[in-house]
């Protein structure tokens, strides 16, 4: 089977179903396994990549894109064609995040192939774990998907078992900074799991745009800093800018070394395996003496 990953978390399932050589085209974001970064880039970004961009140009830029209905990232038709793929992972749960199956099924009407579309569309922790087996169903992988998802359903609930017995934290999960966005899908889930009060946002909803008035109301005690597309060093030098707005430096998180970035790409933002890995975090995060410490390269508490 040929296949082509449109999404960097469909790319990562793709390995841990142990399918990686037979995977044909990536993202330019896939990264994760190292061999993926070997495979041919078949999907880029359609924002300017001369210079780094501040949050609120990204989120400017993105929303200018949005209005004009343009997409925000391209795909390499020829490269598509070349490959003839069975098979193509995509997703429609975010624009932002990857190439619509949508355009993806256009593009392939154009190029006269007959690929097979899946898509990816995961709104809560156990939609991420069913996404490993719906690539395991269209893959002929079921047995191995079937193993995957009993492993991590296994350590959501360790971590779940484990922090029932536990005081409930209020938490804040912060997706973006200027605007300020809260966590949304399965990031309010997966704090509840680990022994939070989720705070701005409900199980399953989308991220949405906070004031910061909103932030300082709800009282945190706990911030998780996790910019979507944002490794631990770049979220950690927007954190630390978080402490310049008087509303979110008036904070309990704030005042008592409750505040933290993450590595939100590698653990947080893509829907795939290693989404447990975040839970097991968030739960240190929330309990640091009821759950083991996470790596220095996942997460650093930000101060003043």
């Amino acid at each position: 089977m040929r296949i082509v990953s449109l999404l960097p978390s469909a790319t990562e399932i793709v390995f841990a179903l142990g399918l990686g050589d037979q995977l044909d085209g990536v993202t330019y974001e896939c990264d994760f396994p190292p061999q993926a970064t070997s495979k041919p880039v078949v999907s880029d970004s359609a924002l300017p990549q001369d210079r780094p961009l501040s949050a609120r140009e990204i989120d400017g830029l993105v929303g200018e894109f949005m209005q004009r209905h343009e997409p925000i990232y391209t795909l390499d038709k020829a490269l598509i064609r070349d490959i003839q793929p069975d098979l193509i992972l995509t997703q429609d749960l975010c624009r932002v995040c990857a190439v619509p199956s949508g355009q993806v099924e256009q593009a392939l009407q154009e190029l006269g192939c007959t690929s097979t579309v899946v898509s990816l569309d995961p709104h809560s922790l156990g939609d991420i774990l069913e996404c490993v087996a719906q690539v395991g169903r269209a893959t002929g992988s079921e047995a191995r998907a079937e193993a995957l998802v009993s492993d991590l359903r296994q350590r959501v609930e360790r971590v779940r078992t484990r922090a029932a017995r536990l005081p409930t934290i209020r938490t804040l999960c912060l997706e973006w900074s200027d605007p300020p966005y809260a966590g949304g899908h399965w990031i309010p889930e997966m704090v509840e799991i680990a022994g939070g009060a989720n705070l701005l946002n409900a199980p399953g909803e989308p991220s949405r745009t906070v004031a910061w008035r909103e932030v300082a109301v709800a009282g945190p005690e706990v911030v998780v800093f996790m910019p979507c597309g944002y490794y631990l060093e770049d979220a950690e030098l927007e954190a630390e800018r978080l402490f310049d707005v008087p509303d979110f430096a008036e904070t309990s998180a704030a005042r008592g070394d409750g505040v933290y970035a993450v590595d939100a790409s590698s653990y947080f933002s893509r829907p795939g395996p290693r989404i447990v890995d975040g839970l097991e975090i968030l739960a240190w995060v929330i309990h640091p003496d009821a759950f083991p410490e996470p790596s220095p390269e996942a997460i650093t508490r930000i101060g003043r």
